[in-house]
Order: structure tokens, then sequence, then C-alpha cells
């Protein structure tokens, strides 16, 4: 197998097992239990829960189908990492690195897939 073939792999990996983890962990979860959810999510910018909620479902739910997909990629990091900054640096800044270290390694995950791209192996995509 060449050399570019295991990159793709490995990017094929590093996408979709993060995107998948971040929506059966955060996603999922916000969307089966959406009344609960709502008293519980935190509004920093005092959009309110309702619009606070959806914008969060947006970035765990529908930007994970699109990377574990293939599709805008780059594009679909961006709400995810938007997400967990505000997560880590304005509604958690307390968390010692231990207590946010979830944040920290999908940060470090969805960047690097921002950086390096979906890799060849995409929906819609030939692979010879």
């Amino acid at each position: 197998m060449s050399e570019s073939r295991h990159q793709d792999l490995g990017l094929l990996f590093l996408r979709a097992s993060g995107a998948l983890f971040l929506l059966w962990v955060h996603g999922v979860p916000k969307v089966l239990n959406y009344n609960e959810q709502l008293q519980l999510i935190e509004d920093p910018f005092h959009l309110g829960a309702h619009v606070t909620l959806l914008l969060a479902i947006f970035a765990e739910v529908l930007c994970p189908v699109l990377i574990v997909a293939g599709v805008w990629v780059r594009l679909a990091c961006l709400p995810i990492l938007a997400v967990l900054l505000i997560a880590m640096v304005v509604v958690h800044p307390q968390w010692t690195v231990f207590e946010g270290q979830f944040g920290w390694l999908l940060l470090i995950i969805f960047t690097s897939v921002l950086i390096a791209g979906p890799g060849r192996f995409v929906l819609g995509q030939r692979v010879a």
C-alpha cells in the first residue's frame, strides 16, 4: 500500500472516529433529550436557550455527519471548533486540563482535520 493511501486511511480514521464520537457523546443526547437540554445548556451570549441549543445541535450533529461523509469537511470543522472553544474558554474557564481533557482532545482532532483536509476517501470520490 502506498504512503499516500496510508495517509488517506489515517485521515479517514481521524475524521470519522472524532466525528462519530462527538455525535454520539454530545449530539445525539441533545436531540433525544431536547427539552431537558434546554434547561441545562449554558447561554453565554444570551441568545436564548433554544437558539443556543440549536447552534450546538448544528455543530454536534450536522457537522459531524458532513465530516464522516467527507463533504465540506474543513467548513464543517469551524462550527465544531467554535463550540469547543466557547465551552472551554468562556463557559468553563475554571476547568483544569484534567477536567477539560475531552474538549481539548476534540479541539486537537478537529483542528488537525481542518489543517489536513479529508483525504481522498470521501463521499462521491472515485478511488482507483
